[in-house]
């Protein structure tokens, strides 16, 4: 018999800040959220001036209540907290992989309820994801679907094409797809969405462009990514004009589109392989002065996450640059932990880290 393997402490989680973080990890809710209670101490002049910024924001939008986007047009028409208007969004999702517009209305035009849309959606169970992401991003809590729905997503679409009818469906397709193009995709390529952050009223804006797709299933997946996002570093980098690295676009790196095996059991060869990897895209936008952010993973992954940015992060050659910022999960129990080891590490290395 082979002898069983022992995994030791490894040396970048012996910190008492990393411990900190773990031990959070299932910390039992109500003690937290006393205890974070406690740490929120407000004067009454912050409290007057958060009011007074909402009472804004508030009048804003009911001024501006007739120049409707096509979100607030679409949320008019079909109830996102509602089972049907997110099953709407996810059918639009799924036509956004076709990859030329006259396919995708051919397949709107036919009849949507006998359609295969799952084979649309690259994996059986991914519309329950869909749904409620749309849930969580458009109305802030989560659609939960029925057992009828989760079971058989084509049944419910056929019910919803009964009570509706087919023209209505398409309209209602078409307009999801308009929301999605218009509200969370700003192009197909870099470029383009360059090119329209320019464009009238989206020039007050800065941006951090993230890159759809899933993570790398092989190294040839890793490769293009690589690739993808170092074209973008250079055409974001052409654009930057001014000295100041935080009023410039930057760029934000999924770490699991740049290894097919990140994960926690592969994590030496991970931090052998990947943070090189990483550091070589660190370095780009060095060059050009812009911000590169690495973006949040699976909540699992979160500890990984960290021994790749902390090994990329304190490398010398990024020296007199601010820019390498990491995206943190705020509604984790785990985010002030995570806070006040990135505040520790920032004073060791004597460097910024935007977060």
């Amino acid at each position: 018999m082979s002898k069983p393997v022992v995994f030791t402490k490894d040396p970048i989680e012996s910190n008492a800040r990393r411990q900190a973080i773990s031990d959070a990890f299932l910390v039992e809710e109500a003690s937290h959220l006393d205890w974070l209670l406690t740490q929120l101490s407000l004067s009454d002049a912050a409290r007057e001036q958060i009011h007074e910024m909402a009472g804004r924001l508030v009048r804003y939008v009911r001024d501006t209540a007739e120049d409707q986007s096509p979100l607030d047009q679409f949320m008019r028409q079909y109830d996102l907290s509602s089972e049907e208007g997110v099953l709407l969004m996810c059918v639009a999702e799924a036509l956004l992989r076709i990859p030329d517009g006259d396919t995708a209305e051919k397949l709107i035009a036919d009849k949507l309820g006998s359609a295969d849309w799952e084979s649309h959606l690259g994996k059986s169970d991914s519309v329950l994801v869909n749904a409620s992401t749309w849930g969580l991003m458009l109305t802030g809590r989560v659609v939960r679907l029925d057992k009828e729905t989760r079971s058989n997503f084509r049944r419910t679409l056929n019910k919803l094409m009964q009570r509706s009818g087919e023209p209505v469906i398409r309209v209602a397709v078409r307009q999801a797809m308009r929301v999605m193009g218009f509200q969370f995709v700003m192009g197909r390529t870099i470029d383009e969405a360059i090119k329209r952050s320019r464009k009238k009223e989206n020039r007050s804006y800065r941006y951090s462009f993230d890159m759809l797709g899933e993570a790398a299933l092989t190294a040839e997946d890793a490769e293009r990514y690589f690739r993808s996002y170092a074209n973008a570093i250079e055409a974001i980098g052409r654009g930057n004009e001014g000295n100041d690295i935080f009023a410039a676009n930057s760029i934000s790196v999924k770490l699991s589109a740049l290894h097919p095996r990140y994960e926690v059991s592969q994590r030496r060869r991970v931090l052998n392989e990947l943070a090189p990897r990483l550091l070589e895209l660190a370095m780009m936008a060095k060059a050009h002065n812009i911000g590169l952010t690495v973006d949040a993973e699976e909540s699992e992954r979160l500890q990984l996450s960290l021994d790749v940015f902390d090994k990329v992060y304190a490398s010398d050659s990024l020296d007199g640059w601010q820019g390498f910022g990491l995206a943190i999960q705020a509604y984790q129990k785990r985010a002030p932990y995570v806070i006040d080891a990135l505040a520790e590490r920032a004073r060791e290395v004597g460097r910024k880290i935007p977060v």
